[in-house]
């Protein structure tokens, strides 16, 4: 009785295999190196980005005044005691100064556009302040005598000013903490389409006077 050769058997097992085993490949490789899935984890970005809600956080994708970025926040927040990742809209990129008169916020003297959130969460920005006022008033652990954001840092800032905990509260965020620059899809949750333009583009009109920020 013959039971056939090995090597077809191993051809025959190969022959199913192989694709399912290419998707999970180029998934993988995908996370790693191009996009990390991400879920919101509580209100610090509404309206814009939802509790609960799936994005994307891309790896290589160019961080510009206001993208919206996630990033590890452990050894950041010093509230924290293990791995949590944070998602915050970039306010102050290296080199800039930031201060906030009365809800708005101006970036090098400059007033930006904060027409992604109502004008009652603009007004609980926190008052006047420059980042050497906030870092002396929160208790910032480092980088607290600085008049404009270190090299290779950036501030940030949910759009939900009333109960965010963001760069006013503890300080810069390092560059090497940062996983991605967030995009929304479609499938991924339940923003709005002006909520998705709000993450994805609005950095495009980031200043008062409109244009391009970068």
């Amino acid at each position: 009785m013959s039971y056939g050769s090995p090597w077809g058997t191993i051809k025959k097992i190969w022959s199913w295999v192989w694709m399912p085993l290419l998707v999970i490949i180029i998934a993988i490789g995908f996370t790693q190196l191009v996009a990390k899935p991400t879920t919101v984890d509580g209100p610090s970005m509404e309206p814009n980005l939802k509790n609960g809600e799936k994005v994307w956080a891309f790896k290589t994708a160019p961080i510009h005044h206001g993208s919206v970025i996630v990033f590890n926040a452990y050894g950041v927040d010093p509230e924290l005691a293990s791995e949590k990742l944070y998602v915050k809209r970039v306010i102050g990129m290296p080199g800039d100064k930031v201060t906030s008169s009365q809800g708005t916020i101006y970036v090098n003297d400059r007033p930006i556009n904060q027409s992604y959130i109502s004008k009652k969460e603009q007004n609980k920005s926190g008052g006047n302040w420059d980042l050497k006022k906030l870092a002396k008033k929160n208790d910032w652990k480092t980088n607290n005598d600085t008049l404009t954001v270190p090299k290779g840092q950036y501030f940030v800032m949910g759009d939900h000013r009333s109960v965010s905990n963001d760069s006013r509260y503890f300080g810069f965020v390092p560059r090497n903490k940062v996983l991605g620059v967030v995009k929304v899809f479609w499938w991924t949750g339940n923003t709005t389409e002006q909520g998705k333009y709000n993450i994805d583009k609005q950095w495009k009109h980031f200043y008062q006077a409109g244009g391009q920020s970068e």
